[in-house]
């Protein structure tokens, strides 16, 4: 499974618009694509798309050149009016996973209840 970034730079004063661009959700059907994992990340400066999957880069690429896709063209028509300059892609050089996720608190717990 691979993961890839997109960051793109937002103009000054334009967060609350991305959020609310954000917020509308995907422009496409994400079960279509075979993305497994997308999450999208939001600083005062940032925008930072993530998306996971098997031959990921490939599927976005994909997606962001089709041009028979009317209404994701549509969604980057709005993304650039508050983009300042080229997106970049950012591919991952180190990612953990925890193999059992126990939750930190309960691990503590049971610590101090003498369980572990």
């Amino acid at each position: 499974m691979e993961r890839v970034a997109i960051v793109a730079r937002l103009k000054e004063g334009t967060g609350p618009r991305a959020a609310e661009l954000i917020a509308a959700g995907p422009p496409f059907d994400l079960a279509e694509t075979g993305i497994v994992h997308h999450s999208v990340y939001l600083s005062a400066g940032e925008v930072v798309f993530v998306f996971e999957g098997h031959q990921v880069e490939w599927m976005v690429d994909d997606l962001i050149n089709d041009p028979f896709r009317p209404k994701l063209q549509s969604a980057f028509d709005a993304w650039r009016s508050i983009v300042d300059g080229p997106p970049r892609i950012a591919r991952e050089r180190f990612g953990w996973e925890a193999r059992e996720a126990v939750p930190a608190a309960t691990e503590a717990m049971a610590a101090v209840e003498g369980r572990y």
